[in-house]
């Protein structure tokens, strides 16, 4: 964009105190950075997030994981379980608008760094707390996992092929899905701090994140009373929807309505665009296993990219089935912008996604790369009034 279009970013201004870490927490953190906010990563002295050490990979010896969600993040490392550890947080949170923490139900509150213990130090304060079950309910201190999230709130029943076991979607999905409705959350509270002044509790769950998500599955057990069973990529609802064996490899196909439906028999100059067993949705839905039967047997005789080229002609929804490398080389991905360098202290030149948030009147920024373990903590505590010497004497004593 153009420097004379640029606008200050939504949330410029805004304190961000993280306490979260692995990849819920953070990935709403980021988001809020990437929109403006000036976000403080609060990690444990030391080892700091997790997620640090996971891999490999690792790039220069730091982990991909951490780096895919970290950027536009200052890091300081304080012991939470320190009493003088507390008051640096308590410090912070005074000069913060938001807060976000993704531990068990209960350990904020042992260590004193808690919705009531914060609001009485800054009243205004928006205080997010993302767990896996929520914060009440039988099932609140149990610890969760995406992998059991998406176990126990039915994603892996309706994953995977019919006669196949269970299979987990391939990235942590609900994870990254209560971050962004944790952002939801924040915007929304910081929206209506503007006319009462004052900030709020938002309490988010991996578990109802996911079972938000099962909209038309949900709705169609509610309209039969029957459990929705796993159809590998088929629909239950749509045909022909699925991924299709070419002679090399699969390629997804979507005809989803029945104008579509007669491009795509045009294209493949099939008789039967007006078949009864064919001629609707509801017809191809009844004759699911016949249909994909025939259409099985076309498709294996020419290579993937045929199929496509052919279909995209006839402006009907389809495409390859792409690795990761293909998906981040792809001339629409990188035309949009979703690959992103960034210049890192010691990793060096990096590569991360960027963010899918477009704007007529602003661009979100990539400010900082992920930072180093504490790498902004003497920074931090001097803007908090602490002295060199005083930021020294936490050192020795392990509270930073």
């Amino acid at each position: 964009m153009p420097a004379e279009q640029q606008v200050q970013l939504p949330l410029a201004g805004i304190k961000v105190l993280d306490i979260s870490r692995v990849l819920t927490g953070p990935f709403c953190t980021m988001m809020l950075g990437d929109l403006g906010a000036e976000v403080i990563k609060v990690e444990m002295p030391g080892a700091g997030d997790e997620t640090r050490s996971w891999g490999p990979p690792f790039v220069n010896g730091e982990s991909a994981y951490f780096l895919s969600i970290n950027r536009n993040k200052k890091s300081i490392t304080v012991n939470l379980k320190s009493p003088r550890g507390r008051e640096i947080i308590y410090k912070l949170a005074q000069r913060a608008d938001v807060m976000v923490e993704n531990f068990l139900p209960g350990t904020v509150k042992r260590l004193g760094v808690d919705y009531e213990q914060i609001k009485k130090i800054n009243p205004r304060i928006i205080y997010c707390s993302i767990s896996g079950y929520g914060q009440d309910g039988p099932y609140c201190f149990h610890p969760a996992y995406d992998l059991l999230m998406q176990g126990e709130g039915g994603l892996m029943s309706i994953t995977g092929e019919e006669d196949g076991e269970p299979v987990r979607i391939g990235v942590a999905l609900v994870d990254i899905g209560a971050g962004m409705y944790a952002v939801i959350g924040i915007l929304s509270a910081l929206m209506a701090r503007r006319e009462s002044g004052l900030g709020q509790y938002i309490d988010v769950s991996l578990l109802e994140t996911e079972v938000s998500w099962l909209t038309y599955m949900a709705s169609n057990y509610f309209a039969s009373g029957r459990d929705p069973i796993r159809m590998g990529s088929a629909h239950p609802s749509i045909v022909p929807y699925r991924a299709f064996k070419a002679r090399d490899k699969y390629f997804i196909l979507a005809v989803g309505n029945d104008a579509i439906w007669k491009r795509f028999c045009a294209a493949l100059n099939l008789d039967f665009a007006d078949d009864p067993r064919f001629v609707t949705n509801e017809m191809r839905v009844k004759h699911r296993q016949e249909l994909e039967r025939i259409l099985a047997g076309i498709f294996i005789e020419k290579e993937a990219s045929h199929w496509v080229n052919l279909l995209h002609e006839h402006k009907v929804p389809c495409g390859m089935i792409n690795a990761i490398s293909e998906v981040v080389s792809h001339p629409q991905v990188v035309h949009r912008g979703m690959v992103v360098e960034m210049e890192h202290e010691k990793a060096g030149r990096i590569k991360v996604l960027g963010s899918p948030l477009h704007f007529s009147g602003m661009s979100v920024e990539y400010r900082q790369a992920p930072p180093l373990t504490g790498q902004h903590t003497e920074e931090i505590l001097l803007g908090l009034g602490y002295t060199g010497e005083e930021i020294e004497e936490l050192r020795a004593s392990g509270v930073i």
